[in-house]
């Protein structure tokens, strides 16, 4: 009879990609991750992957996590989620991922600082002016 209780230690031979993306904390729920997979948001070594796809050591994974693409090379597989001190075992983010995402972050802040922003939040009579100005474009 087969333990159901898996331990960090046992390697598992074949997981899904769903199931590993949730393990290695990308996407909150396995739910999430297949949907990910399944819309096209995930690259298995350079094609649309299914969520049944089998995940092997060595490969390369792009995927859409929020507003930022990663590519990761999977380093470990598991199929149990567990802290974030060991799900950031399970893989590596590349050199360009890294440098892709700090270049979009800084983007962002000066994005952010090019945006005009109230002092205050607007008050009952400025709320109607603005929901009367969005209704007449």
């Amino acid at each position: 009879m087969a333990d159901k209780n898996k331990t960090s230690q046992d390697a598992p031979a074949a997981v899904r990609i769903d199931k590993w993306l949730w393990a290695a904390r990308f996407y909150k729920t396995r739910s999430i991750a297949r949907q990910m997979v399944d819309g096209g948001k995930v690259d298995y070594n350079g094609s649309k992957a299914k969520p049944s796809r089998a995940v092997e050591v060595g490969a390369t994974i792009k995927l859409l996590q929020g507003f930022s693409r990663k590519e990761v090379i999977v380093k470990a597989i598991s199929d149990v989620r567990g802290p974030a001190s060991v799900a950031a075992t399970l893989y590596e983010e590349t050199a360009e991922s890294i440098a892709r995402r700090e270049e979009e972050a800084r983007l962002n802040k000066a994005a952010a600082l090019l945006n005009p922003r109230p002092d205050t939040k607007p008050n009952k009579k400025e709320r109607r002016e603005l929901e009367s100005l969005k209704h007449s474009m």
